[in-house]
């Protein structure tokens, strides 16, 4: 992931066309008319051996002509000449290019090779090209110039580029940036997030997605972007294929669709199905701020247009506010007594401006809602335009409370009301011309708030914790492949998941209806059933052959069950490897509910977890969530509750609400088990019992591979480093555990901030504040480990945090910034030795090129510690108060990991 030399690409200072051309109607002179008439004011020159001039500009023969260096070159020339202009282009050193030609093919790989040297971003190939009209920039070959505006367009399809910019210019939607990536040969989605993000000049950021490629790349730049602005994506192929032949369920239900939305969700975004929508959600996510809640309150002076909007509000399964005691008695001193009394707040068709004044003052007032939607019907006894004024006055001598309670506007009709919704827009408040696009909108800032808040969410953490026998498990499973299979048995999957702590049921392996009558008499014993069902490797799914015998309450039911059982699959499947039986105790837990919890890998995220409603209609009732691990028990009970079977989980009439901690804990545990070993391709637990008691694995499938023959996709996410952690002696404290921080941290800062000096809080963060809020303190505990670190130090007596330091990279990964803060009573016991030492080491695996910091003139302590580690340290320019400290991987001084240095009490850096 890079946003190196991207700046070339969207903000050029020089701009160059090879191809330009006077042909009318080619791309070279649609090209050259839109980089002239953009209003770019920057150097624009043209090459084409063909000209000497054009429009009296001059045009080079060739790029090593040019008398200077341009920031951006686009080629508007064949596909066989880009590989040799992209030489010549880096040997020049122009730093960016956009490639419109279409028909590459295996030459891609010759351009990329020509621009890696000097890495030379290239937009492309067949694509539309790049527009940015806050700074005049039209480098593509578009029918129409966009408006300028703050909305980032990044779009897959060429063909969408132009026909969205039509579109836009018809509503009087802007842009900061239009972007056609065509086929990604370098510049992808991800890169063009990580860049939109920090871009002052966009607020909001759209997406137009037909494949994500780099899924661990583009989801750690959705994540880091969506944190900071909105970004909305449509994607298109809701409904192509997805379940693809496979061993299990899971892989049958994990559908390509299904899997883009547990990816998008995870990272922050909000999707969204039409064009239509897509626009609708930039600009009313970045009118309205964040809501603090979901409850709407409709204010009408048409009591039809109350009603249906607010069965559309129950349509999305949304919350109508329940108006207060209060609320109501204000109500009634400002409206007549016919109005509605409840929620709608009709205000009845007569209503004139100032009733519609009063109404809304009121409502902003209320404790007991979360936003308001203002409808208007047009009326003989006052205008729309009248009706609007009076929302927009009130709106603007309430803007304290409309900031916590955003207004939106749906001003029925049309040429009637058309002055006002200009009203609306001109003021910036949110207007629609439905209630279904209204209630659509108002959901769309829900969803967006519950993504946010699910970013921010400090986790739940499994009672008792987990102690996983990992040795155990990977030994069953080299046995397996070391026996020549991929498909584990139903037992020995049983013992993988027994390994991480995973009730299962008792089971026996039997050869022959004989020796299942022995294994069954011996269940039998201290069961009052059991079951027998075929162990073979090449029976998927043993319900649909006759595989499964339940309830044999005699061994010799059991014996006449296994003989039957063998010839009728011997007749079904003649050609199938019969291993046997497995006899298993009947488990007998009435009113339990069948669930699965399943992994597959899919194609573009790679591993993919699922559960759902089990059974052996478990393909039919379709009822299922995914989601991409690490899970951590917050996000298994979200996982859990997208599930329609969640609600009979719950408890319902003299139905007991089910264990659904035990639930979710497994899922966390299956998480924690497909990350640990990466052999696992798919595994299905079905059914998994669940009920007040807990759960019970019934039966389960694995499929395997070896991981050095065939690697696994790799994880969209990286998982927690567990592999980093250690354990230091620290002299005057004893036994100190150095670990990555996790989220269920974010309480020991509360008390770490509260036992750390003000004025070691400066030296760290250039303020005195102490406490913090909850948003700072997630963003401190709940990172990206793809492209952050941060090291605690946790006393193992008391759990309690001693200090912490931090590594934040570029998106490059060459580079990054540090910071480390000590516990103000402990300094001098060589703590921050430690933290550093394990930052270092870590910023060296990583392959980080350079690490730096701002560190307080002050903070001499800190100073002689890092020069001791080997940085080198400079004054900062027009700053005589701070010094930056520089570290490079081959200072000589490099970080000893599990070494304690304790020389000067330590003071807090930065």
């Amino acid at each position: 992931m890079t946003v190196r030399n991207l700046n070339y690409l969207c903000a050029p200072r020089s701009v160059v066309l090879i191809g330009a051309s006077t042909r009318e109607g080619s791309v070279g002179a649609t090209v050259m008319k839109n980089l002239l008439e953009g209003g770019f004011k920057v150097p624009i020159s043209f090459v084409n051996p063909k000209y000497k001039e054009i429009g009296g500009r001059p045009c080079y023969a060739s790029v090593a002509q040019l008398p200077e260096v341009p920031d951006l070159a686009v080629l508007a020339t064949p596909p066989g000449s880009i590989v040799e202009l992209i030489r010549d282009l880096s040997a020049k050193g122009t730093r960016a290019a956009i490639a419109l030609a279409a028909g590459m093919g295996e030459l891609k790989k010759d351009m990329l090779a020509a621009a890696e040297p000097e890495c030379l971003r290239i937009l492309g190939p067949n694509c539309i090209g790049l527009m940015a009209p806050t700074i005049g920039l039209n480098a593509s070959f578009a029918h129409r110039a966009p408006l300028a505006g703050d909305i980032a367009f990044v779009s897959q399809s060429g063909a969408l580029v132009t026909a969205v910019i039509d579109w836009a210019a018809g509503r009087g939607l802007g842009f900061s940036h239009v972007v056609s990536l065509g086929e990604m040969a370098d510049v992808d989605l991800g890169d063009m997030l990580d860049y939109l993000a920090t871009d002052p000049h966009t607020r909001a950021i759209l997406l137009y997605v037909e494949a994500v490629t780099h899924a661990p790349k583009f989801i750690s730049a959705a994540r880091r972007a969506a944190r900071l602005k909105p970004v909305v994506v449509v994607k298109t192929g809701r409904h192509a294929g997805g379940a693809h032949a496979a061993m299990s369920h899971t892989g049958a239900l994990a559908g390509s669709d299904a899997a883009y939305n547990a990816a998008f969700r995870r990272s922050g975004l909000l999707r969204v199905k039409t064009l239509d929508e897509l626009f609708a959600a930039a600009e009313t996510l970045s009118r309205v701020p964040r809501l603090r809640g979901e409850r709407l309150t409709i204010l009408t002076n048409g009591g039809g247009a109350g009603v249906l909007a607010t069965d559309e509000l129950q349509d999305f399964h949304g919350t109508l506010a329940t108006l207060g005691a209060e609320t109501v008695d204000a109500l009634n001193r400002v409206l007549p007594p016919t109005w509605s009394h409840g929620n709608p707040v009709d205000i009845i068709g007569d209503a004139g401006t100032k009733r519609y004044a009063d109404a809304l003052q009121t409502l902003l007032a209320d404790h007991d809602s979360d936003a308001i939607l203002v409808l208007h019907c047009p009326s003989a006894t006052v205008s729309a335009t009248a009706a609007g004024k009076a929302v927009v006055d009130t709106v603007a001598a309430n803007r304290d409370l409309v900031a916590v309670k955003p207004v939106m506007t749906c001003w029925l009709g049309d040429g009637a009301v058309r002055e006002a919704r200009e009203l609306f827009e001109a003021s910036k408040l949110p207007t629609f011309e439905s209630t279904s696009a209204a209630i659509t909108g108002f959901m769309q800032l829900v969803e967006h708030a519950r993504t946010q808040d699910e970013l921010m969410r400090t986790p739940h953490v499994a009672s008792g914790g987990h102690g996983y026998d990992v040795a155990a498990a990977g030994r069953e499973i080299r046995k397996i492949l070391q026996n020549g299979r991929s498909v584990a048995s139903a037992m020995e999957t049983k013992s993988v998941l027994a390994a991480y702590g995973i009730p299962t049921d008792r089971a026996v392996l039997a050869s022959t209806p004989a020796a299942v009558r022995a294994a069954a008499a011996d269940i039998l014993k201290s069961n009052d059933a059991c079951v027998i069902k075929i162990a073979s490797p090449d029976i998927s799914h043993k319900s649909d052959v006759g595989g499964v015998h339940l309830n044999l309450e005699t061994e010799a039911a059991a014996e006449q069950a296994a003989m039957e059982m063998l010839a009728k699959i011997k007749a079904k499947l003649p050609a199938a490897r019969i291993d046997g039986f497995t006899v298993e105790p009947m488990v007998k837990r009435p009113g339990a509910f069948e669930t699965i919890v399943g992994m597959s890998v899919d194609a573009t995220f790679g591993p993919m977890l699922l559960f759902g409603a089990g059974g052996v209609a478990v393909e039919v009732l379709r009822d299922s969530a995914l989601a991409l691990p690490p899970l951590d028990m917050h996000l298994a009970r979200q996982m859990i509750d997208e599930t329609r079977i969640s609600k009979l989980l719950k408890g319902y009439r003299d139905h007991a609400p089910a264990n659904m901690e035990a639930i979710a804990d497994t899922l966390v545990r299956i998480s924690d088990l497909i990350i640990d070993h990466p052999e696992i391709r798919e595994l299905d637990i079905n059914p998994l019992l669940v009920d007040k008691d807990g759960v019970i694995a019934i039966d389960a499938r694995m499929k395997l591979a070896d991981e050095l023959l065939v690697p696994r996709a790799p994880m969209a996410i990286r998982p927690y480093p567990a592999h980093l952690n250690s354990e230091v002696e620290i002299n005057g404290i004893g036994k100190v555990v150095i670990r990555a921080v996790r989220p269920e941290d974010e309480p020991s800062y509360v008390k770490f901030f509260s036992e750390v000096s003000e004025e070691d809080v400066r030296l760290r963060f250039f303020t005195g504040r102490k406490t913090f809020p909850h948003g700072f303190l997630a963003a401190l505990t709940q990172i990206d480990y793809a492209r952050e670190m941060a090291f605690v130090a946790i006393e193992e007596a008391s759990g309690e945090l001693l200090g912490v330091s931090r590594l934040v990279l570029d998106p490059d990964q060459t580079s990054g910034e540090f910071g480390i803060i000590v516990r103000s009573d402990l300094h001098g016991h060589g703590i921050g030795w430690q933290l550093m030492s394990a930052l270092l080491s870590y910023a060296q695996h990583e392959g980080v090129d350079k690490i730096s910091g701002l560190v307080n003139a002050s903070n001499t302590q800190m100073l002689d510690m890092a020069a001791e580690l080997g940085f080198q340290t400079r004054a900062v320019e027009g700053d005589p108060s701070i010094r930056e400290v520089i570290w490079h991987p081959a200072a000589p001084e490099a970080a000893k990991p599990g070494s304690v240095i304790a020389k000067q009490p330590e003071k807090a850096a930065p």
